[in-house]
């Protein structure tokens, strides 16, 4: 089984950071992992955008020319990524800032107000985190020790205080309901 990922918003939203946390997602369910970052030279308010796959099996190319997810953390990343989700995928959007209406019929739209969540839970900063513990949520055999065990590896040593603000993000938006609690 193999399962495409992308990632997408501004630079300065953790996109790679995200990124390279599914991938260490995959590492540790064994998985064939690759990451591929992609940012504008701007970095800081430009594009980024970062491609996973998670696989059972060798992985031919990092290129994803259709995602089975798609993580859209800003409005421009929706509106030019949303047409790169095969059909039957799942993308996942941050409702708090992205008010766009769904524009396919054969996609599955995980929309969530995660900055407003990341805000009001003490973990400004963290949006993306949120994100990704949402995506976690259709990823099969993600468990909550392969989640600890991936924000161990993802969290540089210089940074390992942000370790528990991490971890309470991830499990803020794996926790949300898929209907968006309605």
């Amino acid at each position: 089984m193999e399962t495409r990922v992308l990632i997408a918003g501004f630079g300065g939203q953790g996109i790679l950071f995200f990124g390279k946390y599914i991938a260490y997602i995959g590492m540790e369910k064994e998985q064939q992992v690759s990451w591929l970052p992609s940012y504008g030279p701007e970095m800081r308010g430009g594009t980024a955008q970062c491609s996973v796959i998670l696989s059972d099996t060798a992985i031919g190319s990092p290129v994803i020319p259709e995602a089975d997810i798609l993580v859209a953390m800003n409005l421009p990343s929706f509106l030019a990524f949303e047409s790169r989700v095969k059909p039957g995928g799942t993308m996942f959007y941050d409702s708090y800032l992205i008010t766009q209406a769904h524009r396919r019929g054969d996609l599955t739209y995980r929309g969530l107000p995660a900055t407003k969540m990341a805000e009001e839970n003490g973990l400004k900063g963290l949006t993306n985190m949120v994100m990704a513990g949402a995506a976690l949520s259709v990823l099969p055999g993600v468990d909550e020790e392969v989640i600890t065990a991936a924000m161990k590896k993802t969290i540089p040593e210089r940074k390992k205080e942000m370790f528990e603000s991490n971890m309470r993000a991830v499990m803020l938006g794996l926790a949300y309901p898929a209907d968006g609690g309605q």
